[in-house]
């Protein structure tokens, strides 16, 4: 028994892909990728789906907005308690808790998330 699966693991496996479909791979691998995000981001046929799909990448890029200026605004609060500017850090925290309640508010961040980045503001702004 122990011979006949060494005969087997020592054998030698034929290749699942011919030489010329190998080449056929690496010509279509040199070729440009589709535009758009990720693998096979080809428009659908059907116009509803083509509105959606152009619905949802402006949607993501809003709420990619969105989370970049909450982080904008954390990075600035961070400044400005560096600083020991008192009236500056208030300023900074309040604009702060807006960005994260419209966040939240669109849906951009999730509730718990938003209370999560709040307090840590929170936390921050107590050492200025």
């Amino acid at each position: 028994m122990a011979n006949e699966k060494n005969a087997v693991l020592r054998a030698r496996r034929r290749p699942l892909v011919s030489p010329a479909d190998v080449a056929a791979l690496d010509s279509a691998a040199a070729a440009p990728a589709p535009s758009g995000r990720g693998f096979g981001a080809f428009m659908a046929n059907i116009a509803s789906q083509e509105k959606r799909i152009r619905r949802a990448e402006r949607e993501r890029l809003e709420n990619r907005r969105r989370t970049s200026q909450v982080k904008t605004w954390f990075h600035r609060l961070e400044e400005a308690v560096q600083a020991d500017d008192a009236e500056r850090a208030d300023e900074e925290y309040r604009m702060l808790v807006s960005r994260i309640d419209k966040a939240v508010k669109s849906g951009a961040l999730h509730s718990n998330n938003g209370a999560r980045k709040k307090a840590a503001a929170a936390r921050l702004r107590v050492r200025a």
